[in-house]
């Protein structure tokens, strides 16, 4: 399996250099040496190829307060009716403005993108990447978002998404540095490293404006931690690296998009078919930045289209048919360039582009735009409104709380009364056990540190934001 800032052939979109600072893997490791023995693989893009959802995080398309529900005037608030004066359908001179609210469908879409990241980062399964293109969604709800927010001055806007992303990862990196250097890692001696470049690079664990540096192995396999744990922690900081440079282009972007909407939408994945096939080969972190640029930047203009009702004005089927053949070319593409993992479309950068595409296309074509989750997806209303609150600690952590979920599991071979055959089952269902205790751990991690978003946002902060408190509102 890949890791996340590989060389060569060990990068979802290999075009590191083995040679080249910045490129994270250990001298004579090879992908074979850093898979994990966990069974899930540590790929950028996994998932949250991530995500980021909504709430406390603000607009950033990892998270975003929309308001209330819209409100209408009651009975009470109208004026009073007199035989000469015919009741009116319009509010006050003086009411205030409807508040748009939420758009639940979103929310609910964020929601599932953030699970399928934590299963496939679990499972490794490769269809998953077909079944659900996690990362095309949350970088389209990011766009939509985006565009939104810049009719305030771009600026403002930039600064006030790179705040809400900081602190977060400051709290991420913080952990995983300090487990590095207690761990016996020194960046100035790294093979790939080293020297002064090293301790600069670490720059990436305060601002992702490039790849943070780690070791490829660390410690004892047998130690509490697998000894490649760091590149499983690092796995999803390549997601926060793209996203910080979507959100300084995109100014640039949705001026682009305006004046010319279908160039501006369809250039990302011209540029996957250049960089992204082997026509053209940037070397080292700056063709993985490129390329996760291209393979992604198609599905956050469709954020843009979204948001300036472009693809409303498309007719529904012409939308769903040019998807469809879109899609169809992405898994013929696929099935002639399968990668290590077969049909995992993070192998496979032109793939996972035009898949991704056209999926989020008809996603938010037939989006209906609710205020609040219909029928039965009512009863998720809270899980829903809390992993957009906190989407941003559910990405960064999970990963690191998966691996911490195998230390806890093995105390259970040293209970008195497992014997040979609960041994065996046991580990015959590990990775059902790793599933269901990884979900008590990330609620560990919201309750810990997910308040640093409301903090990076500039709101009091609150431990458990499920929305009860609004909901039980509503109902009074």
């Amino acid at each position: 399996m890949t890791y996340p800032y590989g060389t060569g052939g060990a990068s979802p979109y290999g075009t590191g250099d083995a040679s080249a600072p910045g490129t994270g893997a250990a001298s004579g490791a090879t992908p074979a040496e850093a898979t994990s023995p966990f069974g899930f693989p540590s790929q950028r893009g996994a998932g949250a190829r991530y995500p980021a959802a909504d709430g406390s995080y603000g607009p950033t398309g990892l998270g975003d307060i929309l308001g209330d529900s819209t409100r209408s005037l009651t009975t009470e608030q109208l004026p009073p009716r007199t035989e000469h004066t015919p009741p009116t359908q319009t509010p006050p001179a003086g009411a205030a403005p409807k508040k748009p609210g939420r758009d639940r469908y979103l929310d609910l879409l964020r929601s599932i993108a953030l699970v399928r990241v934590v299963v496939y980062h679990l499972f490794g399964w490769a269809w998953l990447t077909i079944l659900f293109p996690s990362m095309g969604v949350m970088f389209a709800l990011a766009g939509s978002l985006m565009a939104r927010s810049l009719n305030r001055p771009a600026l403002g806007v930039i600064r006030g998404r790179v705040r809400r992303l900081l602190p977060p990862m400051w709290a991420f990196s913080a952990a995983v540095l300090v487990l590095l250097f207690a761990g016996g890692w020194n960046p100035g001696t790294d093979p790939d490293h080293g020297g002064t470049w090293g301790w600069a690079s670490l720059f990436n664990y305060i601002v992702p404006i490039g790849a943070p540096p780690f070791p490829w192995h660390i410690g004892d396999k047998a130690g509490l931690l697998e000894d490649t744990w760091p590149a499983q922690a690092a796995g999803p900081l390549w997601y926060l690296r793209a996203y910080l440079w979507f959100v300084i282009a995109s100014p640039l972007l949705l001026w682009a998009f305006r004046r010319v909407p279908w160039v501006t939408l369809l250039a990302p994945l011209a540029l996957t078919a250049v960089v992204g096939t082997g026509i053209v080969t940037i070397p080292g972190e700056t063709g993985n930045a490129v390329t996760d640029f291209a393979v992604f930047g198609s599905c956050w203009v469709l954020g843009f289209a979204h948001h300036e009702g472009v693809l409303q004005r498309i007719p529904r089927y012409v939308a769903v048919s040019c998807s469809a053949l879109i899609m169809a070319f992405g898994l013929w593409w696929a099935s002639g360039h399968l990668g290590p993992d077969g049909w995992d479309l993070n192998d496979i950068p032109l793939a996972q582009a035009t898949w991704s595409f056209g999926f989020v296309v008809i996603l938010l074509v037939y989006s209906p735009s609710w205020q609040q989750l219909p029928g039965r997806l009512a009863k998720w209303d809270k899980l829903v409104t809390l992993s957009n609150n906190r989407a941003v600690t559910i990405y960064l952590w999970h990963n690191m709380l998966i691996m911490a979920t195998v230390p806890i599991i093995d105390l259970a071979y040293d209970l008195p009364f497992m014997n040979d055959r609960l041994s065996s089952a046991l580990d015959t269902t590990y990775s059902l056990w790793m599933f269901a205790l990884v979900w008590p751990l990330i609620g560990a991690a919201i309750l810990a540190v997910g308040w640093l978003e409301d903090l990076a946002a500039k709101r009091s902060p609150r431990l458990w934001p499920n929305g009860a408190k609004k909901t039980r509102a509503r109902a009074r």
